[in-house]
């Protein structure tokens, strides 16, 4: 028979990372939960959050985490350029998108996270569903983030806004068409114009 402590290990391996909560609703006590993560059973991610010391995670593994405390967030901009392979920089913060008028959460983490706030049709088009490190995290798709560059270019750079749409063109990432239904969603459909007319013509 499965002991609480094996299963414990197995929905870890599942599922990558677990809030107190659901470890506590397997059986396990906060008493023996600190017992396993001083032995290095586990290791503890942030306040609340804990998974196997001895795991194999990905370079991703800061948008798993973010994901799994944030599960309403989308995972955007400079992180999201990242996951798609438009750059080979590794921010320092995770970058991700709360709805303008949702609460912002106050979580404990060693993560630097960066919120980014949008509004109504900018914040629920283009979103993916994604595994990282066995953690579902949300994301926006490529034409999407890259239409997001250009409206936060002020932040994120022209530079690398025009970067991620000739890379994500040149890897056949999105089509002409899906690039411009985000741009006009964004409302930088005037600003990128041009460069997408020029990259189109190559």
């Amino acid at each position: 028979m499965e002991t609480k402590a094996e299963k414990l290990v197995r929905e870890l391996r599942k599922n990558g990372i677990l809030r107190t909560k659901e470890i506590l609703d397997i059986g396990i006590s906060k008493e023996y939960l600190r017992k396993l993560t001083a032995r290095g059973v586990l290791e503890k991610v942030s306040r609340g959050f804990y998974r196997l010391s001895n795991d194999e995670y990905s370079a991703m593994q800061s948008l798993a985490e973010v994901s799994k405390q944030i599960p309403k967030g989308v995972i955007c901009l400079l992180s999201a350029l990242r996951f798609h392979g438009f750059t080979t920089v590794n921010p320092f913060d995770v970058w991700i998108a709360i709805e303008r008028r949702a609460w912002k959460p106050q979580i404990k983490s060693s993560l630097r996270i960066r919120y980014m706030r949008f509004s109504q049709e900018a914040f629920t088009s283009g979103i993916q569903i994604k595994t990282v490190d066995r953690q579902k995290i949300q994301v926006y798709n490529p034409a999407k983030t890259v239409a997001d560059c250009f409206k936060y270019r002020n932040k994120v750079g022209t530079d690398v806004a025009l970067e991620a749409l000739c890379e994500g063109w040149r890897e056949k990432k999105f089509t002409m068409d899906e690039l411009w239904k985000y741009a006009k969603i964004c409302r930088v459909s005037k600003v990128m114009k041009p460069y997408m007319e020029t990259i189109a013509a190559r």
